[in-house]
């Protein structure tokens, strides 16, 4: 595995996934991580696609456990049955999986075929639609769901399905609907005990959203390490430009999609709403405030304006001026000067500061050291048994 390969975003992942199903290949193995006790680095949901020939794409820890993770997926794909296996990261003074590592954590890793059952989350996640993989860990003798079953809640329709429409009969879709639309919702994942029919079933529900919307406008140079740590961290990331002069796509490879337009016509050629993030960075005065203007209409959650704070303000004397009212409530989603104080006047630097700021304000974080914490890194989801 590649550090291009190891590093990829969730988004492309899926896009991977997809792509070798479309192939017709029934060699890779699905890597998830379904449940942590203690410390690790990763979260549950994390995921890598391991193939035949070695390779990876995608990372479930920082490469500490991948030969045996490799060679734990050549079993699954001989047996073609997936497997739960659990990694001790402890430090301890035995032998074992802690020695050296540091973790302190304890992971357990469910590797399955890769198959078609896979097809309807791409399919919902590709299509812009949020979606909940419920797929079965363990479960009493007595019950009629075998490790390895899934099935698909879809919040917006608060609906059950399986792979290729089969009953749905077995599974306790009453149980699972809140915490999957929950869990889909929030992208959340963990592994739910549930008590159906006099039976417990371990099942594990990972919830998958279409990628957040990053909307970048200006066609600087420095635009171009925004664009590339936003689409690293798994946003979809549009440029907009309002002078034709410049070649968008060439100039940044790492957008997902360009727009030539001018201000008057945001609202017909850029999609702009509450589930939009945006950085304005044109460093013309004039076309700042209009995309401003436009983003504040739209009830967009996050708008970085680059420049100092006297230029904002100068930018609401002349809305003032052309008696436009803006809700001071709105003005909360104004970051401007754009950016955490990292210290760093680099270009990169710069852009690391931006995309650090919005990554925070997207996940509801206030920006700290992670040594004052004082608990998990990552979220944790505990619920109690249910049923």
């Amino acid at each position: 595995m590649t550090v291009n390969t190891w590093s990829v975003p969730e988004t492309e992942l899926l896009q991977e996934i997809e792509r070798r199903l479309d192939d017709g290949g029934d060699t890779d193995v699905l890597a998830t991580i379904v449940r942590v006790e203690g410390n690790a680095y990763r979260r549950p949901g994390a995921k890598s696609l391991l193939g035949t020939d070695g390779s990876g794409v995608g990372s479930i820890t920082p490469g500490c456990l991948e030969d045996e993770i490799r060679a734990a997926s050549d079993s699954v794909r001989e047996s073609g049955r997936p497997e739960l296996v659990t990694y001790d990261l402890m430090e301890d003074e035995s032998d074992g999986w802690g020695l050296g590592v540091g973790c302190n954590g304890i992971i357990d890793v469910l590797l399955e075929p890769l198959s078609v059952t896979y097809r309807p989350v791409v399919d919902a996640v590709t299509g812009g639609h949020s979606i909940a993989v419920c797929t079965v860990l363990d479960s009493d003798t007595a019950h009629t769901l075998s490790p390895g079953d899934r099935a698909y809640y879809h919040p917006e329709e608060d609906r059950l399905s399986t792979p290729a429409d089969e009953p749905t009969s077995a599974w306790p879709a009453d149980l699972l609907a809140a915490p999957a639309g929950e869990f889909a919702a929030r992208e959340n994942a963990s592994a739910l005990e549930i008590e159906h029919d006099g039976t417990t079933l371990s099942v594990f529900v990972d919830g998958l959203a279409p990628p957040a919307e990053l909307v970048v406008f200006g066609t600087g140079h420095d635009v171009a390490p925004v664009t590339e740590f936003g689409a690293k961290t798994g946003f979809r990331v549009t440029v907009v430009g309002f002078r034709g002069a410049v070649d968008l796509e060439d100039r940044f490879p790492d957008a997902d999609r360009t727009v030539t337009t001018s201000p008057g016509r945001l609202g017909d050629d850029v999609d702009l709403g509450p589930g939009t993030y945006a950085v304005v960075m044109t460093h013309n005065f004039l076309d700042d405030r209009l995309a401003v203007d436009a983003l504040l209409d739209a009830g967009v959650p996050y708008i970085g304006l680059m420049g100092p704070h006297d230029r904002f303000e100068r930018m609401l004397e002349a809305f003032d001026a052309d008696g436009r009212s803006v809700d001071r409530d709105a003005l909360e989603a104004v970051y401007t000067p754009v950016g955490l104080d990292l210290g760093d006047g680099s270009p990169y630097g710069i852009a690391h500061s931006i995309v650090a700021e919005l990554l925070a304000v997207a996940n509801g974080r206030q920006p700290r050291h992670l040594r004052e914490r004082g608990d998990h890194i990552h979220e944790r989801v505990d619920h109690d048994p249910i049923g």
